[in-house]
């Protein structure tokens, strides 16, 4: 493990139960793992108000987020320079993030905006904490 980010609590190679919604909502941190497997990780994020996910493809993992709270706006598309699939996304909403689709999710509302997602293979380390946005870069997984 780096020293570059902070280590939390990660269940995951072994059975896990957990309630998500309480899981997202009650999350101060950008980015938390919950659960890293050998083929799927799963974490909670808490995007601040204008902030942002991050605009990044992933080549050969397709990905799934759902909004637990707050409203935002998701853009996808071929290139980073053309995300022509644009939709407001509120409480409830899933997002389908296709491999190789450039894509971001942007908080618009007045609260932050509390998502989990999952995606394989992992992406990050497990127990992977990034309190804030700008922690992100520091996970030795991260480009």
């Amino acid at each position: 493990m780096s020293n570059d980010y902070t280590t939390g609590e990660d269940h995951g190679r072994r059975p896990f139960v957990t309630d998500i919604e309480s899981e997202s909502l009650d999350n101060p941190d950008y980015r938390r793992t919950l659960w890293t497997g050998e083929h799927l990780q799963l974490t909670v994020m808490s995007i601040d108000v204008g902030d942002d996910v991050g605009l990044e493809v992933h080549p050969d993992n397709d990905q799934f987020l759902r909004v637990e709270q707050g409203t935002g706006r998701t853009l996808m598309g071929p290139a980073e320079d053309d995300l022509n699939f644009v939709r407001d996304v509120e409480d409830d909403d899933i997002i389908m993030v296709p491999a190789g689709t450039w894509h971001n999710v942007v908080n618009t509302g007045d609260e932050p905006l509390k998502l989990y997602a999952l995606y394989g293979p992992p992406d990050h380390e497990p127990a992977t904490v990034h309190p804030a946005h700008s922690d992100a870069g520091k996970d030795p997984n991260e480009d």
